[in-house]
């Protein structure tokens, strides 16, 4: 730990407890610090002390009486020496083995552009609920970097915090930590996006706008069935039963945030495939794009990359998600939406299907949701003004029979 200034006097009836100040990184940081004697060294005879922080006093002397009954029972194990940087290094080298390749390399970023520079020299027996608390409010309100409005979102904090959390609570588990000092951080609220899917009017308009367009069939087809970004690009015609009518999606194309920042497929966001029975139109489409591939492998000859995807390049390769993005805000805004995401196609196609009778369950399914309750929480809005219609057409039919 960083020396600094620490104060003369003890507080009044703590002992070895102490008020500390430190300077890391132009910053002071206030905290208690408790120290304790664990044995004494055979060689000199010295004690072998040790130390316990925290932001309030009372914080601390709760720990050092838990430190106190350890020693009694026999059970005290002496405080991690590495700090949390080593500790990182570790984890993600011998404990994530079962998460998704994905999933650890958004580890790696959040740990390398966040957690390493502000807290990878501090040891872990050093980190304090007080100092991470701080580091996440420095996230929210950091000076934007270049092409940044502001500092980093609530939604991105919490991220960061979900990587450094799970860490700390692997160390917690083998040994290293008591406690997790994540545990009691308070995270700014993430505030739910407002859902703007496209209405009735503004699909017909889309429709109109991308007849024609090199991506027409993928913009379609993802309006048409709810789909991701990912699950429709990285769509198979393995996955593709036209005698059954029938869509497995059970992949995702997805791109490595670090190394060679390549794309590969992966499996689908809640690890789990589904099977969608799309409309007969959507499967004409896809038809279509069978028909155009097929002319597109003929022409391409040897140099005709058989991917097996069913949304290619004219060389058979995978469509680059960046440019396909591109291409679809060029429509929306020709049709005077130009607030309209990728994903709000899925939101319409969420709300279409609702509106069109379909259950909550089906939805549910179809869109890939763990819940239909969460489901429920993302469209219900779509369901209370189906009710208040509802409420509307039996008013006009009590209207009607009563005479009134």
């Amino acid at each position: 730990m960083p020396h600094g200034k620490q104060s003369k006097k003890n507080a009044s009836g703590a002992g070895t407890i102490r008020k500390k100040t430190v300077r890391r990184g132009g910053r002071e940081y206030t905290y208690w610090e408790a120290r304790y004697t664990v044995g004494f060294d055979p060689g000199t005879g010295r004690q072998k002390q040790r130390s316990v922080t925290g932001r309030t006093q009372k914080e601390v002397a709760q720990k050092l009486r838990e430190v106190t009954v350890e020693l009694d029972r026999g059970t005290y194990q002496e405080p991690c020496k590495m700090t949390l940087g080593q500790w990182l290094d570790i984890w993600q080298k011998d404990y994530l083995n079962s998460v998704k390749p994905r999933t650890v390399d958004t580890y790696r970023c959040e740990i390398e552009n966040h957690i390493r520079p502000e807290l990878g020299g501090i040891r872990l027996e050093a980190l304090n609920t007080h100092t991470i608390q701080g580091f996440y409010n420095r996230l929210s309100t950091e000076t934007p970097k270049r092409g940044q409005k502001t500092g980093l979102s609530p939604k991105t904090v919490k991220n960061v915090h979900g990587v450094l959390h799970k860490a700390l609570q692997q160390a917690v588990a083998i040994g290293y930590l008591r406690f997790d000092p994540a545990d009691a951080c308070s995270l700014p609220r993430v505030e739910r996006q407002e859902l703007k899917p496209l209405d009735e009017t503004s699909i017909g308009q889309f429709i109109a706008a991308v007849r024609g367009h090199p991506y027409e069939a993928v913009f379609l087809v993802t309006l048409f069935t709810g789909l991701r970004q990912g699950e429709v690009l990285g769509l198979t015609w393995e996955c593709v039963d036209f005698a059954a009518g029938t869509v497995l999606i059970s992949k995702q194309l997805q791109k490595m945030r670090t190394g060679d920042r390549g794309y590969y497929l992966a499996s689908t966001k809640s690890g789990k495939s589904r099977k969608l029975t799309p409309a007969p139109s959507v499967m004409k489409l896809l038809r279509h794009q069978q028909a155009i591939q097929a002319e597109w492998r003929l022409r391409a000859g040897a140099a005709w990359q058989d991917s097996g995807l069913v949304f290619t390049n004219k060389l058979g390769g995978h469509l680059m998600p960046h440019t396909v993005y591109q291409n679809y805000k060029k429509v929306v805004a020709s049709i005077g939406r130009p607030d309209a995401r990728f994903h709000d196609l899925r939101h319409s196609y969420a709300v279409a299907a609702i509106r069109g009778g379909d259950d909550i369950k089906t939805v549910q399914g179809n869109m890939g949701h763990a819940t239909a309750a969460f489901t429920l929480d993302v469209y219900g809005h779509v369901t209370d003004q189906m009710k208040q219609a509802s409420a509307a057409r039996m008013e006009k039919f009590i209207q009607s029979v009563s005479g009134r």
